[in-house]
């Protein structure tokens, strides 16, 4: 008889914005036994087509209907952690606000810790002990966005020494970042390219690396970056199930193949 991952160790909730089809398949794949995703949705701040996310994307965010629902519902279940799938607001916001909307969104949700990318990213990079990374960003993430995550990043102490975005090749560089998205970037992103440009690209001072966006599919690449490079490797989604593990009080160490960030010590 097959295991249902019921959650019998930990029951992790996540918010996903919509259209994105990536953070739950990587929550599944690196979910050890005994560990249940339960996922809402909720609709992007941007408006489809256009590259406006208006004058304070977090608040928006923070703010919406569907987050308020996602929160009410997953608030109502028994549910050890929740986490909020959205690199982008938590940049945008700044670690401040963020810190508060985690606060507030743990009291909506009847007392649930909540947590975010950003948030998650910031402990992984600190728990393997990588303060210069190189970001490596998927290819919808447009200037504003790079420029609030350098800032974002280098307040927390884990300064870039290089950002750079993921190339999807030919038939996609006419678009403007946003217009990938929008496109269906996101089902076209392959590990092996991802694994073949951070290779490349990585500078010589970088001492880890940080693939930021949880649309952006790159967990199967951690293992072979990690091998070749001999540096730590942090994605958002791989950072995202580690810290809501640890918040839910459950060891990582039998997740095997992502990375050596869930062999850090509890």
């Amino acid at each position: 008889m097959r295991g249902d991952n019921w959650g019998t160790r930990a029951a992790i909730g996540i918010l996903v914005i919509d259209k994105d089809p990536v953070a739950e398949s990587e929550f599944w794949s690196m979910a050890p036994p005994g560990v249940s995703i339960c996922a809402a949705r909720f609709e992007s701040p941007r408006k489809p087509g256009t590259s406006d996310y208006g004058e304070d994307p977090a608040r928006v965010v923070a703010e919406s209907p569907d987050i308020a629902r996602g929160l009410d519902f997953l608030g109502g279940m028994q549910l050890d952690v929740i986490c909020v799938c959205f690199t982008t607001s938590s940049l945008f916001g700044g670690a401040e606000f963020d810190a508060s909307f985690a606060a507030q969104a743990s009291e909506r949700a009847q007392g649930i810790p909540v947590v975010t990318a950003a948030q998650a990213s910031v402990a992984a990079l600190k728990a393997v002990c990588v303060s210069r990374p190189y970001v490596v960003v998927p290819p919808w993430f447009k200037d504003e966005i790079v420029s609030v995550g350098r800032e974002y990043f280098t307040t927390a102490g884990h300064e870039p020494v290089e950002m750079r975005r993921f190339e999807l090749g030919r038939g996609w560089r006419d678009l403007k970042p946003w217009e990938t998205w929008d496109a269906g970037a996101q089902w076209e992103v392959r590990p092996e390219d991802v694994h073949r440009q951070v290779r490349a690209g990585v500078p010589a001072n970088a001492d880890g690396i940080l693939l930021a966006g949880n649309g952006f599919r790159c967990s199967d690449a951690i293992e072979d970056l990690e091998a070749d490079l001999g540096l730590p490797v942090i994605t958002s989604n791989q950072a995202c199930i580690w810290h809501s593990l640890r918040t839910a009080k459950t060891a990582t160490r039998d997740i095997h193949h992502f990375g050596k960030l869930f062999a850090v010590d509890q």
